[in-house]
């Protein structure tokens, strides 16, 4: 009995029968390639993005200076909001990176479809989809409105003085429910904080609820702001914020009559600083001297610092004045 001849096209049948089977076998024993993104460059895009909607609002805010003050006080949410969105719509919403993640060479990728990406044809592990529709509008929603309702909330809830004792109590719920609302993001926020530091996937609660990841754009690419540079800023901006807080509390003129006597020597000053006074330097029109010194000052100047001082100490040699004279009479003050 001879067999029976299979079909011209038994054999294409087979194939696309069999083809499914064998691709989820080779999904299912493929492992993802694990990709470790800098945690320093994914903070660092999100300052700089911070950075640049202060620069666009610095410069929005110029065009307004001719005008009423404290005209946009009132509507700085706004002005924030529309700034956020100019910067997701011409970034996230065209598959673009925003500014920040730019210049430290990131881009979101969309985690979902990652384990479809992997069916095809893996390199670096970078390969991955872009976000979605869906997923560009909820990050706009989340991020400026969500931004933009919260304060407008806020700013709403204290001009109303909803927290305090006196009012009525469903305003009183309304502020409890806000304040126990903010303190649940804060610490959902803080849990994140610790789970991005430990894996680096995620910087926030909206990056997480979207599957929104960073990740490079070019595996050869280095960031375009050096390690150098971000350094030098850091230590400028701390030593200005020192500088800030230490200068109001010194005494300028105590500061300087302790550094004087180092300054310059009392022998090296010259004859025109001897006539001149120190304080309007001019050549005095009622020339006084100031005992013990015998420095000469306008009467007017040394008798104001005096009344203004109790312990006066003179500008050239840093002597307590205890008394004046005028040039040329020998009595007393």
């Amino acid at each position: 009995m001879t067999p029976s001849t299979p079909a011209d096209d038994a054999w294409i049948r087979s194939y696309q029968r069999l083809l499914p089977e064998s691709q989820s076998l080779l999904a299912s024993r493929r492992s993802v390639i694990p990709v470790a993104i800098s945690r320093v460059n994914q903070f660092d895009a999100a300052r700089l993005d911070v950075e640049m909607s202060a620069m666009l609002k610095e410069q929005l805010v110029k065009v307004f200076t001719l005008m009423k003050p404290g005209m946009l006080f009132q509507y700085e949410p706004e002005l924030d909001a529309f700034l956020e969105f100019l910067i997701w719509r011409f970034s996230i919403w065209v598959d673009k990176p925003t500014p920040g993640n730019a210049l430290m060479n990131l881009r979101y990728r969309d985690e979902r479809g990652v384990v479809a990406q992997h069916l095809g044809k893996v390199r670096t592990g970078l390969e991955g989809p872009g976000l979605t529709s869906p997923q560009k509008i909820w990050y706009c929603v989340a991020s400026v409105g969500g931004q933009y309702l919260f304060s407008r909330l806020q700013s709403f809830s204290a001009f109303r003085r909803w927290g305090d004792s006196e009012q009525r109590p469903l305003a009183r719920r309304l502020w409890t429910l806000i304040q126990r609302i903010e303190g649940i993001y804060k610490a959902a926020s803080f849990l994140n904080l610790l789970s991005f530091l430990y894996t680096g996937r995620y910087r926030n609660l909206i990056e997480k609820a979207l599957k929104a990841r960073l990740v490079y754009r070019s595996p050869h690419m280095n960031r375009s702001v050096s390690f150098e540079y971000m350094n030098r800023q850091l230590v400028w901006n701390e030593f200005s914020e020192m500088l800030l807080l230490l200068l109001p509390l010194l005494n300028s003129s105590a500061v300087k009559n302790i550094l004087s006597p180092f300054a310059k020597d009392k022998s090296s000053s010259t004859k025109e600083d001897t006539v001149t006074c120190p304080i309007c330097q001019v050549d005095p029109a009622i020339p006084f001297i100031a005992l013990p010194c015998q420095h000469r000052y306008c009467y007017y100047c040394i008798r104001t610092r005096c009344a203004s001082a109790a312990s006066f100490r003179c500008l050239r040699c840093n002597e307590p004045v205890v008394a004046i004279q005028r040039e040329g009479v020998s009595s007393g003050k």
